[in-house]
């Protein structure tokens, strides 16, 4: 059995793999991580999907375990700021889609809603995210509603399932760096090996296998299985084994980002429960609201725009309190490895695959390799299959988020730049075309989005078509044969119960404050 497990890579990747393995396993495997203490993280990984409780859970830890020591906050929605035109927004929430008739909501909402705002129109959480509110109450209760007697609050949490996965109705922020750090301590009480020190030579064996890996300092690490969590180096993977990687450059448009983190009063600036993208001149800005700060960074497109603007334009976005904050810049390698398994070798985080963040789909990609890697695990025989399941089911999620994203761009209606205009026509991956053809008469459903579990449910691409607004959508043709009156009434409870919590629930910087 190979139960000497050697992760190559620290920061989120590294100690998230780490802390899973351990609890999978207690004391059946021996891990050990090796970081390298003059490579930093990136640390702007600091929003995620809903489905992170599931992580959490599995380490048997909660919110108030983990929440004050990384400054987390709650995300309930993804809001996308300008995306349409200057000045106009919407929100992707985590909220299951409901149906009136056995036609989704938004097919309704599309035939006629009450206002021009489907998100508000046809979820809570877009209004709660407007009025700034947090997703429990000051006692813990869940959106105002009491947990019933008996049954687990990660069940009653359930809003959607997707399948086989279940999403909550909320995700987090928090600091990356930090959880990287809380994570670290978790594993080493339960008995990870923790080595700080450089790797300057990956070993392979007469097979093309990793023997060891040479450090600095402490000599020769050996081990069964090897976990590259170096990133988007990808030393192990990439370099030592030589696993090509294929780029998605053709299909999104950005391939460099500049970050800050930028402390702010956040009791009188408000949290806001989402993650903003911003559209800008060539590429979009995300705004993270943590406890005490902001993370904030610019995504764009070398080709369009220089590191310079887009460093002096991230400035500008904030304003003053940017001013003496220290920029990262960061050149994004947007893709994936061909296979992420490669002999004893399974790359983890960057190293495996990266698209543009989004969507927050880096710390999903995570998640989702370690459960993967733990449902495959290999025996002594090392059998292929198992190999062959592990790699197909993490480059189906990355393939479908890369298909998810490049959706945003064709649909989205701003067109004032050359970046936007060349966004649009930009080439679909192979099978979009047609899907796409079929939602502009019939709404996303499980039948016609990518076939693969990638995370994203229908309801996710029907909220980008409707929000981005420059693609032609219309309502299922049955529906003006439909009696509306129950649709119109569900209208009117969403509105009404989204007026109840937006004046009864607390907003984020009370619960947090109260909280720690």
């Amino acid at each position: 059995m190979p139960d000497r497990i050697v992760i190559v890579g620290g920061g989120t990747a590294g100690w998230m793999t780490a802390s899973y393995l351990k609890a999978a396993f207690d004391d059946r495997v021996q891990v050990t991580v090796v970081e390298s203490d003059r490579i930093g993280t990136i640390g702007v990984g600091e929003a995620t999907f809903s489905d992170i409780r599931h992580f959490f859970a599995y380490l048997g830890l909660e919110e108030s375990d983990w929440m004050p020591a990384c400054n987390a906050t709650y995300k309930l929605a993804v809001r996308f700021q300008d995306w349409r035109e200057p000045g106009h927004h919407f929100y992707h929430p985590f909220e299951q889609m409901r149906s009136v008739e056995g036609f989704p909501l938004t097919d309704w909402w599309l035939r006629g809603g009450p206002t021009d705002r489907f998100d508000r129109d046809c979820f809570l959480m877009a209004s709660l995210c407007d009025a700034e509110r947090s997703p429990r109450r000051l006692d813990g209760s869940l959106l105002g509603r009491d947990v019933p007697e008996g049954v687990a609050e990660s069940n009653a949490l359930t809003m959607s399932e997707h399948q086989g996965k279940t999403q909550f109705p909320y995700a987090y922020h928090f600091e990356a760096a930090k959880l990287a750090q809380y994570l670290c301590g978790y594993a080493v009480d339960r008995g990870v090996r923790h080595v700080v020190d450089d790797v300057v030579h990956v070993a392979l064996d007469s097979r093309g296998w990793v023997d060891h890996v040479v450090t600095k300092e402490h000599g020769e690490l050996h081990g069964d299985l090897f976990v590259d969590c170096t990133g988007f180096r990808g030393v192990l993977i990439n370099q030592a084994l030589g696993e090509p990687f294929q780029s998605f450059q053709d299909t999104l448009p950005n391939d460099s980002a500049v970050a800050l983190q930028v402390p702010l009063d956040m009791e009188a600036r408000g949290i806001r429960p989402c993650t903003t993208a911003t559209a800008r001149e060539a590429g979009w800005i995300w705004t993270i609201p943590l406890f005490g700060r902001i993370g904030t960074g610019y995504v764009y497109a070398r080709d369009y725009l220089s590191p310079e603007d887009a460093e002096r334009a991230l400035r500008e976005f904030v304003g003053l309190e940017a001013e003496h904050v220290e920029a990262n810049h960061i050149r994004m390698r947007i893709g994936r490895s061909r296979r992420s398994w490669v002999n004893n070798c399974v790359a983890v985080g960057l190293s495996s695959g990266f698209v543009e963040p989004l969507e927050s789909t880096g710390i999903f990609f995570i998640h989702h390799a370690i459960e993967q890697l733990v449902k495959f695990f290999p025996g002594d025989d090392w059998d292929l299959s198992l190999r062959d399941l592990y790699n197909e089911a993490v480059g189906h999620v990355m393939d479908g988020v890369r298909e998810f994203l490049a959706l945003h761009y064709r649909a989205a209606a701003r067109n004032d730049t050359q970046y936007w205009r060349d966004a649009k026509v930009r080439a679909l991956p192979d099978g979009m075309e047609e899907r796409l053809e079929r939602w502009l008469t019939h709404l996303p459903d499980s039948e016609t989005i990518y076939p693969y579990y990638h995370g994203l449910p229908p309801y996710s691409y029907a909220c980008v078509l409707l929000g981005m607004g420059g693609l032609p959508l219309r309502h299922s043709p049955a529906l003006d044969l439909i009696d509306d009156t129950a649709a119109r009434k569900q209208f009117e409870q969403i509105r009404d119960r989204a007026d109840e919590l937006a004046r009864t629930l607390p907003n984020q910087y009370e619960y947090f404050a109260q909280f720690r």
